[in-house]
């Protein structure tokens, strides 16, 4: 399994991630009032501004500090195990 450092300490599986997506989109934000609604939210900006949303294969929704492009980057050029 390889982990992916998502910021401010988090690491996030890289094979479950399913989508990076912008928070400022309409259906991204519809889809994590639901997911707060429901529970499935992980919050993981430590205070900062969600700059972007991982989509994960279980269903849940994480917030992250780092833009959608850095966030994306580092998912594909993670080569290290964790």
């Amino acid at each position: 399994m390889k982990l992916t450092d998502i910021g401010y300490g988090n690491y996030v599986a890289s094979e479950r991630v399913l989508a990076v997506c912008s928070p400022d989109a309409a259906p991204i934000k519809r889809l994590v009032a639901e997911a707060k609604e429901k529970g499935r939210v992980v919050d993981v900006t430590c205070g900062k501004k969600t700059k972007s949303v991982l989509l994960i294969d279980n269903g849940t929704v994480l917030l992250c500090a780092l833009t959608t492009d850095k966030t994306a980057e580092r998912l594909e050029n993670d080569d290290s195990d964790v």
